[in-house]
């Protein structure tokens, strides 16, 4: 990373995730996601990462879910990729928005089929009697979409984390790691394209 703390920390990493998709043999763009509920009680889980713009990271979930109802009480997020290959580690800390509309819209119709029809069926986080429970739900809702079209339910969208800071972490012999972080001036959530400062931390 010598010369990384001159470029974009969103080139930088697309350069990363590039590397990790040749890499890692199980999902790249996993990455753990930690939410809080309105008190500021932590939740952490595992989900992937489905798109990086300008503006952030975004992912999918349902809203009626633990994480949906604490990102909604809560609109801050932190994010963790760990590359075990490559010996890398990516944190994101931000603001959190919905995507829009035409966004989630866009991205639920190119799922698989019976992904969409997985979104209507399952009461995510919510108690299961058992595996026959949700299995008759699936069943249910692919009856009633018969072979039409499956709309996004209105409790499925996305969510974008508008970092504040990006760190890059580089494993180094003797464990004297290098790691530059990112920070951004100004207001996440400006449309504006995004300034940034740079800086060395000791590992």
């Amino acid at each position: 990373m010598s010369e990384s703390n001159d470029r974009d920390p969103y080139a930088l990493f697309q350069d990363w995730m590039d590397e990790a998709t040749r890499s890692e043999i199980n999902d790249p763009n996993a990455m753990a996601l930690a939410t809080a509920d309105a008190q500021g009680a932590p939740s952490l889980r595992m989900v992937l990462l489905k798109g990086i713009d300008p503006r952030g990271f975004v992912f999918y979930t349902n809203t009626e879910s633990r994480k949906g109802e604490q990102l909604l009480a809560n609109a801050n997020a932190a994010l963790c990729f760990h590359w075990k290959t490559l010996k890398r580690q990516v944190r994101v800390e931000g603001a959190v928005e919905q995507v829009s509309d035409a966004e989630a819209d866009a991205y639920f119709e190119s799922r698989p089929r019976e992904s969409r029809i997985g979104a209507w069926a399952s009461q995510q986080s919510r108690p299961l009697e058992g595996r026959w429970e949700l299995e008759k739900r699936v069943a249910q809702f692919a009856a009633k979409f018969g072979l039409g079209a499956v709309p996004r339910p209105p409790h499925w969208t996305g969510f974008r984390i508008l970092p504040r800071r990006i760190e890059f972490w580089q494993d180094r012999p003797f464990r004297l790691h290098e790691r530059i972080l990112y920070l951004r001036e100004g207001d996440p959530a400006a449309q504006e394209p995004a300034r940034w400062t740079t800086e060395r931390l000791f590992p």
